[in-house]
């Protein structure tokens, strides 16, 4: 069975509810991500400190950091455009999600005064929150 032969599904009311409010907070992590690549620190408010920390970032870290904002900056994208990958999208998110937190928590020593526990909770619950959303949005039949 094709895409083209599927019945069609409306999209529900809270799709694009889920999809607005995850693309604000999801860009949210593209900008902290982007000042940091982008050497805007300084002007964030970081002490020299915790700008040395940041810069000293592990590529891996780095790696896994915007393989997590990107995928779901993208997860959300996709969808608001009712795309299947926005499921792909949300995984590698998670993958990237894991292996940030693993890195900042268990091999890197983040400075007391950068950690935010909170922040991190949010962003575990809305991550997962959206790989399940768009996993039964897509079993659903809404997204194609």
């Amino acid at each position: 069975m094709t895409t083209a032969s599927l019945p069609k599904v409306a999209a529900p009311w809270h799709l694009w509810v889920v999809g607005v409010v995850t693309l604000l907070f999801n860009s949210m992590g593209i900008i902290s991500y982007l000042t940091t690549k982008l050497g805007m620190l300084a002007q964030m408010g970081l002490t020299p400190d915790q700008i040395a920390f940041m810069e000293s970032y592990p590529a891996w870290v780095s790696a896994l950091w915007a393989l997590g904002v990107w995928g779901a900056f993208a997860g959300s994208v996709l969808l608001l455009l009712r795309s299947r990958l926005a499921v792909a999208a949300m995984v590698a998110a998670m993958i990237g999600l894991i292996g940030t937190t693993l890195g900042n928590y268990a091999i890197l020593d983040v400075p007391a005064a950068m950690q935010a526990p909170m922040l991190d909770v949010a962003i575990w619950v809305v991550t997962l929150f959206l790989l399940f959303y768009a996993r039964r949005m897509a079993q659903a039949g809404v997204l194609r």
